[in-house]
């Protein structure tokens, strides 16, 4: 073999041993919460598995965020207890790159706050934190990973949070006092709190943002919330108690989770009633649109899977994820 057969065939073991060891990213990525587990999950959409695990340190993970440019990902560590329930409190937020499946910070709220929904606003760009001890959304700049200021939310279990398209308001799902505090993002304030019902979990708004919705956890029935006049303007009786929504369809669908039933009800907002229920494995939790519209993605935490629903014809396939899988959040990094 001539000295230079011999050069090549030692830059091909090389080159295929770097390979090996690189791990393959998908462009687009579906991340889940796998709280049981206390990972995060890398979903590849198009191959329909759950392709990684990545620890997350800190006792427990609800929830995930990514990064508009889907290089990374951002885990509130809420804590090992239920909304308003004994247990320990959260203090960290945990900073994972997705290139390279690793966490690379932890961003300390400095004492026990229980952060637990983080949401990018879509015109400043900043990451917004439920931080419920605090009674606030904390704000953190998420190129300096660094708290740049808070809003008061005025009550207390301010667990869930939605922003909408313009940029200007937030409302958070305040779920023991059964109310809805609308912030205004610019001002950093409370702009108004909306008695809803006894007690509420999880908010969404429609991509006109003039509709917000949050489930009555004790009946059967979604309350619809009149952005403009800041008051609830009518309710959706369900098959069963409501819980994560998300308007589908360019706000012709909202698709409700129903954990007791192990169903998702679509609901036509033209005709405000549920005109279809689709069946899913137990415990569904969050629903998350993909961002073509055509495919919603359902957490379902008790039989530890993903559904997959294609909003064309409503059919459903599943996706095995891991324990408790909950927080849903979508990852392209093509940009």
């Amino acid at each position: 073999m001539t000295k230079f057969l011999v050069l090549s065939f030692i830059l091909a073991l090389a080159l295929n041993a770097g390979l090996a060891g690189t791990k393959a990213v998908p462009t687009s990525m579906l991340l889940v919460m796998n709280k049981g587990d206390q990972v995060l999950g890398v979903i590849d959409p198009e191959a329909g598995r759950q392709i990684e695990d990545i620890p997350v340190i800190g006792v427990t993970g609800h929830e995930v965020a990514a990064s508009p440019d889907g290089h990374r990902a951002f885990v509130p560590i809420y804590g090992n207890s239920g909304v308003g329930l004994p247990g320990t409190d959260g203090s960290t937020l945990v900073v994972v790159d997705l290139d390279t499946r690793k966490t690379i910070q932890t961003i300390d709220f400095g004492h026990g706050v229980r952060p637990h929904c983080a949401v990018f606003g879509l015109k400043d760009g900043l990451l917004y934190v439920t931080t419920e001890l605090d009674k606030s959304v904390t704000i953190i700049d998420p190129k300096t990973l660094k708290i740049v200021g808070s809003i008061p939310t005025g009550q207390t279990e301010s667990h869930m949070l939605a922003i909408s398209r313009d940029g200007h308001y937030g409302y958070t799902a305040n779920v023991g006092p059964g109310t809805v505090s609308v912030l205004d993002l610019a001002a950093r304030k409370t702009k108004q709190v909306i008695p809803v019902a006894q007690h509420i979990q999880r908010i969404s708004i429609t991509p006109d943002d003039r509709w917000v919705f949050t489930s009555d956890t004790q009946k059967p029935r979604l309350a619809v919330i009149n952005a403009t006049t800041g008051s609830v303007e009518r309710w959706i009786t369900l098959p069963g108690t409501g819980y994560g929504t998300a308007p589908a369809g360019d706000g012709k669908w909202l698709l409700v989770a129903m954990p007791e039933v192990n169903g998702v009800a679509v609901v036509d907002l033209a005709a405000w009633q549920v005109v279809k229920t689709i069946n899913v494995p137990k415990s569904p939790q969050e629903v998350l649109i993909r961002p073509d519209g055509k495919v919603a993605y359902v957490s379902c935490s008790s039989s530890h899977q993903v559904a997959t629903i294609q909003i064309s014809d409503w059919s459903v396939k599943m996706i095995e994820a891991g324990a408790g899988a909950d927080g849903l959040a979508w990852a392209n990094n093509s940009q």
